[in-house]
């Protein structure tokens, strides 16, 4: 069997050239299998640094926080968003996601929800020794979910999403008698998001606040499960707070936190490799994490790290970013994403526009990483949402 994980060369060679400015015997991320679900799919909060635990709902709220739907205006919307991924390694990789939402019952007080999200790897070929090629594939990872969300009080609700996920980043080799599979995975998000409107002199501002711990689920086994992963299970804790300008001006300012629940795979740096018994406590050590469940690897992940309380904030990845709205129609956003050099060492600006009538919004969103040799920067992101109460209005209906 010949495998190949170019998407994961690749990001091995993002973490490679990261952790070039840190201490080597410090740099160490927290490893999850498929990935991509970590990748903010839409324009709009990618634009504010990577950040929607707490801002108002739209379209694309299930990757954020899903129990926002059962506040939102409008009855339904289905948004689309692509973005092209890694550009400045390979130019063949990109996210598509197709999200959307409708609000039932009389009482405007619940809603469904879907995504289906595809990640594809683009074209990669298989080689003889010689040079010839002797098969191509297009490895991808793909996740499809279902949510309900519901208000519990009239500035309090929560939502929950179940999803299935795939990933399929290896292909058979025929002349060994080996016929590579995809692996598959089940996962649970649960969320709550509060929001209050407060009058602050004379003007009437919105506080909100949110959470979403998102993919709690099975772990993903490669290579037949000799090589288990833990799915990206996060938390999210944001906040939003907005307040008129002007007539018909709003500025909403938003901080997001995130922290892995995923408990950090232990490194032969952390033993004393040159003695039997080191070795011996490293392999059980490594076994042990291979065969801990995705519910005790949760609690475990505050707790594992060999920096102990230190670097258990490291860990902690937060965004900040602030939206600028005009009559709810032309929109400027801007934000900071910061993750801790030892942990990755992402950080960029980003920034981002957007435009709306009754039926249609176009968001765009630009990454600049402070590293120019980062091969995150100048990711570009588009999103495309359809209001569904606005044709309703548009046809009379």
């Amino acid at each position: 069997m010949k495998h190949f994980l170019r998407y994961y060369f690749a990001l091995a060679a993002l973490l490679v050239a990261m952790a070039a400015m840190a201490q080597k015997n410090e740099f160490n991320p927290v490893e999850t299998g498929v990935t991509s679900l970590s990748i903010a799919p839409d324009a709009r909060g990618a634009s504010m640094g990577d950040l929607g635990a707490a801002t108002e709902p739209d379209a694309n709220s299930q990757y954020w926080n899903p129990s926002k739907y059962a506040f939102a205006y409008s009855d339904a919307a289905l948004s689309l968003s692509y973005t092209p991924w890694l550009r400045k390694l390979v130019n063949d990789i990109f996210l598509a996601n197709l999200s959307g939402y409708w609000k039932i019952g009389h009482e405007d007080n619940q809603a469904i929800s879907a995504s289906l999200r595809y990640f594809s790897l683009g074209e990669v070929t298989s080689e003889n020794t010689d040079g010839s090629v002797v098969q191509s594939y297009n490895p991808y990872e793909m996740s499809f979910d279902l949510g309900y969300s519901r208000k519990l009080s009239e500035k309090f609700s929560m939502g929950v999403v179940f999803r299935y996920i795939y990933s399929a980043l290896g292909f058979s080799d025929s002349y060994a008698g080996d016929q590579q599979t995809g692996a598959s995975a089940f996962s649970a998000d649960i969320a709550g998001y509060f929001t209050t409107y407060p009058i602050i002199g004379r003007n009437e501002c919105q506080f909100s606040w949110g959470w979403n711990i998102s993919n709690i689920g099975t772990k993903v086994s490669f290579n037949n499960g000799e090589d288990p992963a833990f799915l990206p299970t996060n938390l999210k804790l944001g906040t939003m707070f907005m307040f008129p300008l002007a007539d018909y001006h709003t500025l909403a300012i938003g901080l997001d936190l995130n922290k892995l629940l995923v408990p950090t795979r232990p490194r032969e740096a952390d033993y004393d490799m040159n003695t039997a018994e080191g070795q011996l406590e490293y392999e059980t050590a490594l076994q042990d994490w291979k065969d801990m469940s995705p519910i005790t690897g949760i609690f475990k992940s505050f707790t594992d790290a060999p920096g102990g309380f230190k670097e258990e904030i490291r860990e902690i990845n937060f965004s900040v970013g602030a939206e600028y709205s005009y009559n709810q129609q032309f929109f400027l956003r801007a934000g900071y994403y910061y993750e801790n050099e030892f942990k990755g060492n992402r950080k960029y600006f980003a920034m981002g526009a957007g435009f709306a009538t009754n039926v249609l919004k176009l968001d765009a969103s630009y990454m600049m990483a402070t590293a120019q040799s980062s091969p995150l920067d100048q990711t570009l992101r588009f999103t495309l949402t359809f209001d569904m109460g606005g044709l309703k209005q548009i046809f009379g209906r």
